[in-house]
């Protein structure tokens, strides 16, 4: 398999570099025909490793790119999940290189999506390519199935009826979701959970409009005071939510998974400096890993009011917005914690200003957990030792993502396979990723198909 890929290794960057050029970016209007190049240019890359069907599915949201590959009678069926949009990017923040003139360096290539989540659809390309070199044959060992969707970016908004409108084609035994991290280069890890979502938005409403502070300082309401209060009270001295039965489903994580998480490599010295992040702190009585992938989180990622930019005017503002990202865990339902969210701003905020709490339906999705020692998860962890090199730990997902939507919808197992790793800077300036992630994870999808195949 590595012999294969290290003589194609060339082919697979350029690959990924002219994609990346695409602009691909979830919700700008003014993107759409990027978003449409780039399911066309998934859709050829597709044929040209010999998928026999691959078909766009015009969405409203963005178009998705299907793909069928169905030739081994008896032969498990899989669908491989992914996204081919990515975020919005500055060119004025990024030091590397412009986010959409991708350059090769040092090992990686940087570039918006190089990580999330073209390089890892990447990935799969090559790993099939490999797998059919290895083996010989004239097609997929397994019965393969491609979903790639374009707005995930923006909370896969039309995902569940583009499940229910296709769902006869899209029937399988399991699901791969290709939309993750891996712990570290050199120490592979199967990940067998990922946390679920639920995003809203608080506007707090003051004075009428905008006020000279000199004219009514005092008595009038002023909504970024009531806003970073009530933010000021959303976590404990423990570092805990507060928001009223949060905890009340969740288990904690179970003395197996402490186990596994602790088996993991781990410094915080180098977890600071992969990660970029400062500082640890977070719940009491948990460690890192366990508060990244075992426990649920609450986060504040937007705050604005008043003059943040240019002159400042003097003036008590007339609203004050924040935006909230709540990670929730196995067991809680993000409609059940959206509600806690609804509660616990109506008592706590105070009724000298008002407020209105939006929390889009699209972007709240449930927690999932892959059933545990499924052969699923013992062919994957089999196949990473073989595209590695060594034996791969047990992990989890800290993000989000529709996993739990799929795996309820299709009615089949998930597990998690993804090439990014916690330093590639998603979401961020110069994300980038490293080649030799990419290559091991294409060897290691290589070995999975045939390990699958054998592992009924």
């Amino acid at each position: 398999m590595h012999e294969f890929l290290a003589r194609h290794e060339a082919e697979l960057i350029e690959q990924l570099v002219g994609w990346i050029r695409l602009r691909s970016v979830a919700g700008l209007p003014e993107r759409a025909p990027d978003l449409l190049r780039s399911a066309h240019w998934l859709a050829g890359a597709l044929r040209a490793v010999g998928f026999p069907v691959v078909d766009i599915w015009k969405v409203e949201g963005a178009p998705a790119v299907y793909a069928e590959w169905c030739a081994a009678p008896g032969a498990p069926t899989v669908l491989v999940y992914s996204h081919h949009d990515v975020r919005a990017a500055k060119d004025d923040e990024w030091e590397e290189t412009p986010p959409f003139e991708p350059a090769v360096r040092d090992g990686y290539v940087f570039g918006r999506g190089a990580s999330d989540a073209k390089g890892q659809i990447i990935a799969h390309l090559w790993g099939v390519r490999a797998h059919l070199h290895a083996t010989g044959r004239e097609a997929p060992a397994v019965n393969l199935k491609f979903l790639v969707e374009g707005e995930e970016e923006t909370g896969s908004g039309h995902l569940a009826d583009l499940l229910a409108e296709h769902r006869d084609r899209l029937g399988a035994d399991l699901v791969v979701f290709s939309d993750t991290l891996m712990w570290r280069a050199d120490h592979p890890a199967v990940c067998t959970s990922i946390r679920g979502l639920v995003s809203a938005r608080l506007e707090v409403r003051g004075p009428l409009r905008d006020v000279h502070s000199g004219a009514v300082s005092g008595p009038a309401p002023n909504p970024v005071l009531a806003l970073a209060r009530l933010i000021g009270d959303l976590h404990d001295k423990q570092g805990r939510v507060t928001l009223p039965g949060f905890y009340d489903n969740v288990t904690g994580p179970s003395e197996r998974r402490r186990a596994e998480l602790a088996a993991l490599p781990f410094t915080e010295e180098d977890w600071l400096a992969r990660s970029e992040t400062r500082s640890a702190n977070g719940e009491a009585g948990f460690t890192v890993l366990e508060q990244l992938w075992a426990r649920p989180a609450a986060e504040v990622l937007s705050l604005l009011a008043g003059d943040p930019v240019g002159a400042a005017r003097g003036a008590i503002p007339s609203a004050a917005t924040a935006g909230f990202s709540i990670r929730t865990v196995a067991g809680q339902r993000a409609t059940d914690v959206a509600e806690q969210l609804r509660r616990w701003v109506e008592a706590n905020l105070g009724d000298h200003v008002d407020y209105e709490l939006s929390i889009p339906e699209k972007m709240t999705g449930d927690a999932y957990e892959s059933p545990e020692d499924h052969p699923a998860v013992l062919a994957l962890a089999a196949a990473m030792e073989d595209g590695f090199g060594r034996p791969a730990g047990r992990m989890g997902n800290a993000g989000g993502g529709p996993a739990e939507l799929l795996a309820r919808t299709l009615d089949a197992p998930l597990v998690f396979f993804g090439t990014g790793l916690p330093e590639d800077r998603w979401h961020d300036s110069d994300e980038r990723v490293s080649v030799a992630m990419l290559v091991n994870g294409a060897a290691t999808l290589a070995h999975f198909w045939d390990r699958l195949s054998r592992s009924r």
